[in-house]
């Protein structure tokens, strides 16, 4: 489809003239069908939902069509509203738009809908197995119109996927306000998402799916080499004899993808095991993983054969984790690190599969007999968790790598909690990321872009080294590892491949450091030195965006972990200080009703008030959680936000004054 005809198609919005119907695609990776939770007065009523985007003359042929997908998949996804163009990252002046800030907009959605990029692309799916951009098409098509239509003085409302229509507003509000899965919060256990989504009137937009932010597994890579890189530097195996260390961990789909790309930059072997062919095809054709053996023998084998060449590699195992954790502690294997990161956030709907199952059995009885496979997978995590206690018996480092796998293996049943009453073993967060990045004010900062032009991307990572390591030359003591690591990762960034999708880049980076690239690029825009505008972004897995007591905020010791006051301060902030975008959450990563996610995008056009919105926002959005932090009780956070006091003196900040333990302990 040529440029015009694409540009036509996407103002069109939902066709006049129903298009035929599309036939389903076996070599795509579709969505796992969905359990069948509704009454039949529901399944009406998710038909009826799902009739009204559409003129009532249409519904004698899409009533029964729609029902039919409700029956065979468990969801009305309306493919055959599914466009005949192929949807990607195209230049943001391939859009058609009346306002730049909105084609920025459709150019990112469409990165998280390419067939290279989402993990169930037919499906909306971007990753996690139910991370989605819209409930159906027929979201999509609307939505893509309202973009295109829209000035600077309107504002559009996305309701869990559902385009509410577009407001009067003015040119300094956000473009785009988007909320996903936000439900009473007596109403977010698993089966209310199934239902609920099922009927068409909430979504789970993970992080950076629902929020148009997500660019391909390099989103994680850079945390995971964080990771793992520090994790290696921390522990060491008692059977240790130097050289390179063993990383056994799970899962190639969406994020957990970036896995066996970490552990090669962290200079460790790696064995990642995934259930789901496609899913390890895939990574290896993008190269992310150097190979796949479906065998757990001679996966081991070749990771030590790795181990004695002293040479990082990278191995996916086309299998259960289960079988290969197992094996491990069979043949009493040295490993050095280990974690988990399947997506079990979603353990009874394709995010865990049980051992014993073929990958397809597992699918069927999925949605064929739910109860039975709840209890499979209940069983397989408490045999995964005794192989994996037995490993690190022997001196093995395991943590959780904020899926979901320590809360999930402690409702099994598994051997998961110590004498204390806690898991036995730490977040990642608790012990790495924590401490040494978030409470300083370090994390995943991003950007796009929009010109799609690899050379715009190449310029950006040059302007970006540049700003840390002028950072670096003055930066106090606490954070110059930091900032060694990032100016290592931003050197190497294009020689490690990473782009999938849109021209982007992830850089570990504090409000200062923000502050400073974005103005750079900022720059580089107006005098010409970057041929398109610059999309500024994070994931919600940051310093102030998210409340997760499992994962970001699982360091918060003052009792305020299962409180959310600060993602919806983070998101509210944002709105008025200039965001292009915003987007709030129920769900995430380690589970629907487990955390709530805020999150932003912003453009940069090169303007004078693109610097002024990027300085505002970008230092409330970072030390609003610095602050919270703090008031934790947090080291790290008290040295950040004091030196954040020292740069802007507008900035005052309520301090902890620390109480003397033997004092409390005293009175108890």
């Amino acid at each position: 489809m040529d440029i015009h005809a694409f540009k036509n198609a996407v103002l069109q919005g939902i066709p006049d003239i129903l298009p035929g119907p599309k036939p389903f695609d076996p070599a795509v990776n579709h969505a796992p069908k969905r359990k069948d939770i509704l009454s039949t007065e529901e399944k009406k009523l998710a038909l009826s939902n799902a009739l009204r985007y559409f003129q009532q003359k249409h519904h004698a042929v899409l009533a029964p069509e729609f029902a039919e997908e409700l029956r065979r998949y468990g969801r009305i996804y309306m493919y055959r509203f599914r466009p005949d163009y192929r949807i990607f990252a195209r230049d943001i002046e391939s859009f058609p738009h009346k306002s730049k800030q909105a084609a920025a907009i459709m150019l990112m959605l469409s990165n998280n809908l390419d067939d290279a990029v989402a993990q169930h692309p037919h499906e909306l799916i971007t990753y996690g197995g139910n991370g989605a951009v819209f409930q159906n098409w027929a979201q999509y098509l609307l939505t893509m119109q309202y973009l295109a239509t829209m000035t600077d003085e309107q504002t559009l409302v996305l309701y869990s996927g559902h385009p509410m229509g577009l407001f009067p507003s003015h040119s300094g509000a956000p473009r785009v306000v988007v909320t996903n899965g936000m439900v009473i919060p007596n109403y977010s256990k698993p089966d209310d998402w199934e239902r609920m989504n099922a009927l068409g009137v909430s979504q789970y937009g993970q992080m950076t799916a629902g929020s148009f932010m997500y660019i391909g597994p390099q989103g994680i890579v850079h945390g995971t080499t964080i990771t793992v890189l520090n994790a290696s530097r921390m522990k060491q195996h008692p059977n240790y004899k130097g050289g390179i260390k063993l990383f056994v961990t799970s899962g190639l789909g969406g994020m957990s993808g970036a896995q066996p790309k970490a552990g090669n930059i962290a200079g460790v072997v790696s064995i990642t095991a995934e259930i789901n062919p496609k899913a390890a095809c895939k990574r290896h054709s993008q190269g992310w993983v150097d190979e796949v053996i479906d065998d757990a023998g001679k996966a081991i084998d070749t990771a030590l054969e790795w181990q004695q060449k002293n040479t990082p590699h990278s191995i996916a195992y086309l299998g259960n984790i289960v079988d290969l954790w197992e094996r491990l502690a069979e043949r009493n294997i040295n490993v050095d690190l280990g974690s988990d990161q399947t997506s079990l956030h979603n353990p009874w709907a394709g995010g865990y599969y049980p051992v014993g199952l073929s990958y397809e059995e597992a699918n069927d009885m999925m949605a064929g007999n739910p109860e039975q496979f709840r209890e499979l997978v209940k069983a397989s995590l408490r045999r995964q968790v005794n192989a994996i206690n037995k490993l690190t018996s022997r001196g093995m480092y395991f943590f959780d790598y904020g899926n979901a796998f320590l809360l999930e293996s402690s409702r099994a049943g598994a051997d998961i909690m110590n004498k204390r009453g806690t898991f036995r073993y730490p977040s990642y967060v608790q012990d790495i990321m924590g401490p040494m990045c978030f409470d300083y004010g370090f994390g995943p900062f991003r950007w796009v872009c929009t010109s799609s032009d690899p050379a715009d991307l190449e310029t950006t990572d040059r302007i970006a080294c540049e700003v840390l390591e002028h950072i670096a030359a003055t930066a106090p003591e606490e954070i110059r590892q930091q900032l060694s690591d990032n100016i290592h990762w931003i050197r190497e960034a294009g020689n490690n491949k990473m782009v999938v999708g849109s021209q982007a880049r992830i850089l570990y980076a504090d409000a200062q450091g923000r502050i400073e690239i974005a103005s750079a690029f900022n720059k580089a825009i107006c005098e010409g030195k970057l041929k398109g505008p610059v999309v500024l972004g994070r994931d919600h897995h940051d310093v102030s965006g998210t409340d997760s007591p499992f994962r970001e905020t699982s360091n918060i010791y003052d009792g305020s972990a299962f409180t959310a006051d600060m993602a919806i301060h983070n998101v509210i902030g944002d709105s008025f200080r200039g965001a292009t975008w915003v987007s709030i959450h129920n769900g995430g990563g380690v589970g629907w009703g487990e955390v709530i996610n805020g999150g932003f995008g912003m453009l940069l056009d090169g303007s004078q008030e693109a610097d002024n919105r990027l300085r505002m926002m970008l230092h409330w959005d970072v030390n609003n959680g610095i602050a919270r932090r703090s008031w934790a009780r947090n080291k790290e956070a008290v040295f950040a936000i004091k030196r954040a006091m020292e740069a802007e003196p507008r900035l005052k900040v309520t301090l902890p004054n620390l109480a003397d333990d033997a004092l409390i302990n005293s009175l108890f």
